[in-house]
């Protein structure tokens, strides 16, 4: 009898710990601490594809420790800390805990973030969109005339950045994903970085997630949404191109991203007034070792060439500009300095300085830095 009944509570008592667990379920853990906010409330907040959805609130103490979970999903999934509109976005992915350290008011870039690889990743990709939206702001305010093409050119250099050294390292990554929907403000208005609807060649690195997703994530929600997004912009590159195939297009194409950067005697300079010439586009920090022997180089080959046609335009990276005029003082060839970041359009893929381009009579990039083998008898064959 007492054996029984000895049975018939281990059978209670487990099948009450499986009724626990399965309400429980698998669960991940965001946890942490948040200091110099007492009494401040701190939202857990889901960012799904329809929205973002609060999933819990802690009013905070003077330590700030707090603690969320959440259930486990099948594919990574995206969620932010946020006090009022300071944000620390969380990629979480199984059962992982996640533990973050802050400081407020700027927890949105004083943060440290453990025991995940992915929101390592995700924080580097958050302070260079906070950067980017930094750089956009000031060009809005101290050289709207041009902010346009500033702004586009900065947008294209981000791109380069994050598409090769972030999303086509890792496309199946939580990180990869959340690059992709990245934006910025532009004069109030939020503008996607990475957008198939405005660049075509975005469509590239939307369909190498989502092929990623497809395999890893295979039926998942986002991993559909990914696809949708991909196949739509292709049919609508489709249809742009056979219109330009069907339209003359009247509209002259410059082949080149202008860089409208103020020379040593405070003149703006751009690389499309230079249309008719043969331009080698140069990036270069006089600072560096080597750089007499080089500009030496250069000298050699504007007093050839010059004559028939050749500028250069020399875009100096020093971080001095006293220091950068007093180099140029006596250079015969256009010198501007980047004091905006502009540059980045044409350097990000870049290794190593000096970095040429060459553009032809007809203003279109025709040789980039990997594709220049014999400089002299290149710029010989466009004049």
């Amino acid at each position: 009898m007492n054996n029984v009944i000895k049975n018939s509570a281990y059978l209670l008592l487990l099948s009450a710990v499986l009724f626990l667990s399965g309400c429980s379920g698998e669960q991940f853990h965001v946890e942490g601490t948040i200091t110099n906010a007492k009494d401040s409330v701190l939202y857990f907040e889901h960012n799904s594809l329809t929205g973002f959805n609060k999933m819990d609130s802690v009013k905070l103490d003077e330590k700030g420790n707090f603690a969320f979970s959440g259930k486990k999903a099948d594919n990574p999934e995206f969620y932010r800390l946020r006090i009022a509109d300071q944000i620390i976005n969380i990629g979480i992915d199984s059962t992982e805990t996640v533990n973050v350290t802050a400081s407020y008011p700027q927890m949105a870039v004083n943060y440290n973030v453990e025991g995940s690889y992915e929101n390592e990743k995700i924080k580097e990709l958050a302070l260079k969109q906070i950067n980017l939206q930094t750089q956009c702001q000031a060009i809005l305010a101290q050289r709207p005339e041009v902010a346009d093409s500033l702004i586009e050119a900065l947008i294209v250099g981000y791109k380069s950045d994050v598409s090769n050294n972030y999303i086509y390292k890792e496309p199946m990554k939580a990180y990869s994903y959340f690059a992709l929907f990245q934006y910025i403000v532009v004069g109030n208005q939020a503008r996607l970085i990475f957008d198939p609807t405005r660049d075509a060649k975005d469509n590239r690195v939307f369909g190498a997630v989502a092929t990623s997703w497809d395999s890893f994530y295979p039926g998942s929600e986002r991993g559909q949404n990914l696809h949708n997004i991909t196949i739509k912009g292709m049919k609508d590159e489709k249809i742009v191109n056979a219109q330009k195939k069907e339209v003359e297009i009247n509209a002259e194409e410059t082949g080149v991203i202008d860089l409208p950067l103020r020379d040593n005697q405070g003149n703006e300079r751009h690389l499309t007034d230079l249309k008719g010439q043969v331009v080698l586009l140069n990036f270069h920090a006089f600072g560096l070792k080597g750089s007499t022997q080089y500009i030496m180089q250069m000298r050699d080959l504007y007093a050839k060439y010059h004559a028939q046609g050749l500028e250069i335009y020399m875009v100096s990276l020093d971080d001095n500009e006293h220091f950068w005029k007093e180099q140029v003082a006596n250079l015969p060839w256009i010198n501007v300095y980047d004091n905006t970041g502009v540059s980045q359009a044409y350097t990000n893929a870049a290794t190593a300085t000096p970095i040429i381009y060459l553009i032809d009579r007809g203003n279109n990039v025709v040789k980039n830095p990997a594709q220049i083998k014999n400089l002299d008898a290149e710029i010989k064959a466009l004049l």
